[in-house]
C-alpha cells in the first residue's frame, strides 16, 4: 500500500519551515515512542543539520516499556540526543525542555527560540499545552489539528514555536505507511480500515498475543489468521449485518481505535533490531 496524503497546508508548512528554521536556536523533534523511525520525517533531518535537535519519544505511556529503552540506547550509540516522555506529564516534558536548553549554544542576552517539529499526531500540541500550563493549542486524536505556526512565550526567557505536522508526499515502503496509518498519523480518509486492521492484527498475533488474550478474554486461543481474529471481535461486539455476517468494517475500526488508545496494552510497532537488520514486521 502506498499512501499519498499531503494536504495543502503541509506544503505551506514545508516552505515556511525552510524559511523560519534559521531564526530558531534549537529543535524539539517529537516522535511517537511506539514507532520512532517510522514517525520521523527525513525532511526534518535535512532541515535541522546545523541546529541542536533533541528527539523526544512521546507517548511512551502507550509503548512497550521494554522496547523504548532499547530505542534510547540505539540513539545514544549513534550519538543522537534523545529521551522519552508522556506529553501530559509536566515533569517529563519540563525535563525534555531543560535538557534542550542546557545543550543549546546560544546568545544568552536574548530569548531562546525553540521550534517543535514532527509528523502529525505525535503529540506536539499536547506538549506545548503542558509546558504552558494551559490549553493554547488544539489537540486531538486525528492528524493535522494544528494548521499554522504558533508562538508561545514560556518562563526563563524562552519562546517556543508549535508547527503543523508534515509528512512526506509519498510514504514508502508500504510497511511504514501501514505503521503510520495504524498509529493515527495519517487521516482515516486516506486508507481502508479493514486493510490496516488486517496488518495490525497480524502484528499483534505475532508479537503481543498475551495482550490480545487479556483484552479479549472471550478468545479461547489466539487465532493465526488475522481475519479470524477480527471476525471474533465483530461477533462478540455484535457487529452483524443481515444474514448474521460480521461487519468487518466496524470490527476493524474497533480494533484500530482500541490499539491507538492503548486499550490492548503497551504496544511498540517497531524495534531497533528490525530497523538495523531491515527485518520485515510480518
Amino acid at each position: 500500500m502506498t499512501i499519498q496524503w499531503f494536504p495543502g497546508h503541509m506544503l505551506e508548512t514545508e516552505n515556511l519551515l525552510t524559511k523560519e528554521i534559521s531564526r530558531v536556536d534549537a529543535i524539539l523533534e517529537i516522535l511517537d515512542a511506539r514507532l520512532p523511525m517510522a514517525s520521523s520525517n527525513p525532511f526534518v533531518g535535512k532541515l535541522c543539520k546545523h541546529k541542536f535537535r533533541l528527539k523526544v519519544l512521546n507517548k511512551a505511556d502507550l509503548a512497550d516499556p521494554e522496547i523504548t529503552p532499547l530505542w534510547l540506547e540505539y540513539f545514544k550509540n549513534n550519538q543522537i540526543p534523545a529521551l522519552s516522555t508522556c506529553g501530559t506529564h509536566p515533569s517529563q516534558v519540563l525535563y525534555a525542555l531543560n535538557d534542550c536548553v542546557e545543550k543549546t549554544i546560544r546568545n544568552k542576552a536574548r530569548k531562546l527560540k525553540i521550534m517543535v517539529l514532527g509528523i502529525p499526531n505525535t503529540g506536539k500540541s499536547t506538549i506545548l499545552n503542558t509546558l504552558s500550563g494551559k490549553k493554547i493549542a488544539k489537540t486531538g486524536n486525528s492528524p493535522a489539528i494544528t494548521k499554522h505556526q504558533q508562538r508561545t512565550s514560556l518562563p526563563n526567557n524562552i519562546d517556543i514555536y508549535d508547527t503543523p505536522g508534515i509528512l512526506s508526499p509519498v510514504i514508502e515502503p508500504k510497511e511504514k505507511a501501514y505503521l503510520l496509518a495504524v498509529s493515527g498519523a495519517i487521516s482515516d480518509t486516506a486508507f481502508d480500515y479493514t486493510d490496516i486492521a488486517f496488518f495490525a492484527a497480524a502484528m499483534l498475533i505475532k508479537r503481543y498475543p498475551y495482550c490480545l488474550k487479556e483484552r479479549y478474554p472471550f478468545l479461547e486461543t489466539i487465532p493465526d489468521d488475522p481475519a479470524v481474529l477480527i471476525e471474533h471481535i465483530g461477533m462478540k461486539r455484535g457487529y452483524l449485518k443481515k444474514g448474521g455476517l460480521v461487519d468487518f468494517q466496524k470490527a476493524s475500526e474497533t480494533l484500530i481505535r482500541e490499539l491507538r488508545a492503548g486499550k490492548i496494552g503497551n504496544i511498540s510497532f517497531e524495534t531497533p533490531r528490525e530497523y538495523e537488520n531491515d527485518i520485515q514486521l510480518l
